[in-house]
């Protein structure tokens, strides 16, 4: 009786797309030696976009996971292997069914699903020389990484080739140099170690600084203010938490903000645009996917609603509470953070009055809602106390000149220190 040979089949970092060329390996479902099933998640992993799943696309057993939890592994890496049991060789006309590894909440495309045949063995043809060790080339540069003499190991593979199990169990740790002590005086000051600590810059903080500074670079940036009473809105506001009909519902100063805002650009559609700088044109979008800049605990991140023009007060407020409530659980998905057309920035909510807000990549203008305040304020002639609030909206001055962008604040401001015109102008 012969044992039954084993294939190994690689499961490489798929392409998560939008832009994407790596993933960071946050937890590991399995371990080596268990057995997974098709469609099983075996890993979590973090781009710079979402916290995602990643399930298996075979069964089998685990062979190797190549990478460790915090490692990050490049699209079309190899991330775990996955032995088989079956025949050594396979004809064309039976090699296996591939799936393309997609993450999950995504489909494979049709027309994914593709017969792949199975790869020749590589041997590098340096190692047929006498005196060389057999290895393939992967196996010879983790010799020559790790300072190991491929013709001291005692190979384990078929055919007396190396294996990296074979490289690993070759490798020593190499003699610690000799270290000859040097009298210095001491500090004055406590080591820098102490004093400070580095980070590697990642994930979310990556992806921000490298689409804040293409931006700021890019695009000509103007930045607006006005201060505005907003004594009604509030009011509204606290009129609709009691309503009966929305008893569950979230409402709040940034839903009206939100509504406010799609009045505005209804009315000035032309600041709904974005630059395309390849085909030297301006883009004018017939749609609103609104942007909400959300602190998360994995940093900021601005999904969006999609067609938010198309929605009703009621469907908005559905919309705004769900985005949020999934922004801070970590489970955005990568197509809800893009395509977005003007964005929302609620700094108030951190007790700031204004700012000057850098435009979202791709998109025309940002607006920042600032700490919602009572002041004294001139109201039917005298100074009463109302409450107030400071907006700042910037937009790229490529495609919004000083007028329009005027207007839409404008227009803003007016829809929450009346917000009755919502009935009118909507």
């Amino acid at each position: 009786m012969t044992d039954t040979p084993t294939r190994l089949r690689e499961f490489r970092m798929p392409d998560v797309g939008e832009g994407l060329t790596e993933a960071e390996i946050l937890k590991w479902y399995v371990q080596q030696g268990d057995t997974v099933a098709d469609g099983q998640i075996v890993c979590e992993i973090e781009t710079a976009k979402a916290v995602v799943e990643l399930p298996i696309p075979f069964e089998g057993v685990v062979h190797e996971l190549r990478f460790g939890e915090g490692e990050t592994a490049d699209v079309g890496q190899v991330i775990i292997s996955v032995a088989a049991a079956g025949p050594a060789a396979a004809s064309p006309a039976s090699a296996p069914l591939e799936r393309q590894p997609v993450l999950v909440g995504y489909g494979v495309a049709q027309g994914s699903m593709k017969r792949r045949p199975r790869k020749p063995v590589v041997v590098d043809a340096a190692a047929l020389a006498p005196g060389r060790a057999l290895a393939k080339p992967p196996v010879r540069k983790l010799a020559k990484d790790l300072g190991v003499d491929l013709a001291a190991v005692v190979p384990s593979g078929p055919g007396g080739t190396v294996t990296r199990d074979d490289v690993h169990a070759a490798a020593v740790p190499a003699p610690a140099p000799v270290v000859v002590p040097v009298v210095a005086p001491p500090p004055v000051t406590a080591a820098p170690a102490e004093r400070e600590t580095r980070l590697p810059v990642k994930g979310v903080r990556k992806a921000t600084a490298a689409a804040v500074t293409a931006s700021a670079f890019t695009a000509p940036h103007v930045t607006e203010f006005v201060t505005v009473d907003v004594t009604r809105t509030m009011k509204l506001v606290e009129e609709l938490k009691q309503d009966p009909e929305l008893t569950g519902r979230r409402i709040t100063p940034l839903l009206l903000v939100a509504k406010a805002l799609l009045t505005a650009i209804r009315r000035n559609p032309e600041v709904n645009a974005s630059w395309d700088e390849t085909a030297q044109q301006i883009v004018q979008k017939h749609y609103v996917h609104l942007g909400i800049a959300a602190a998360t605990p994995r940093g900021l991140l601005v999904p969006n609603i999609k067609d938010a023009h198309t929605l009703t007060f009621l469907q908005l407020a559905d919309s705004l509470a769900e985005l949020v409530s999934t922004a801070r659980e970590g489970k955005t998905s990568p197509a809800a953070l893009q395509g977005g057309s003007v964005t929302l920035t609620n700094i108030g909510v951190f007790g700031i009055d204004t700012g000057t807000p850098i435009l979202n990549p791709g998109e025309s203008a940002i607006l920042a809602i600032g700490a919602i305040r009572p002041r004294p304020w001139v109201h039917k002639g005298r100074v009463r106390p109302r409450q107030v609030v400071t907006l700042a909206l910037s937009f790229d001055h490529r495609l919004v000149d000083g007028e329009l962008g005027s207007k839409v604040l404008a227009d803003v401001a007016a829809v929450l220190e009346r917000p009755k015109r919502l009935i009118t102008w909507g």
